[in-house]
C-alpha cells in the first residue's frame, strides 16, 4: 500500500505538479487472472502531453525497490476517474 502514496507524491513532483494524485482503487480480474490490481487515478489538464513522461519515470525509476517498467500499464480518458473500459491504454 506505500506505493500507493510513493507513486503519485514523485510523478506530482517530477511533472512541478502538472499531474496531481487523484485517488486509488482495486481492479477486479477476470476469472483466474491474478489481483485485484491497484489502480492509481491521476489528474492533470493534457493528458495527452504528460503520459510520456509518466512512461520515462516507470522505466528509469524504482519505487520502494520496486521496477515497475515491466507490469505498469498508462491509461487516459477524458473523464474524470473514470471507467478502465471507457480509458484508451497508453502504454505499454
Amino acid at each position: 500500500m506505500d506505493l500507493r502514496y510513493c507513486i503519485p507524491d514523485r510523478i506530482e513532483e517530477v511533472s512541478g505538479s502538472a499531474i496531481q494524485d487523484n485517488g486509488y482503487s482495486f481492479i477486479d480480474t477476470e476469472d483466474g487472472q491474478p489481483g485485484p490490481l491497484m489502480g492509481i487515478w491521476l489528474k492533470t489538464e493534457d493528458a495527452g502531453k504528460h503520459w510520456p513522461m509518466l512512461s520515462k519515470l516507470f522505466r528509469d525509476e524504482t519505487f520502494l525497490g520496486n521496477d515497475l517498467s515491466a507490469s505498469v500499464q498508462i491509461y487516459i480518458s477524458e473523464n474524470d476517474t473514470g471507467d478502465l473500459e471507457h480509458c484508451t491504454r497508453v502504454f505499454p
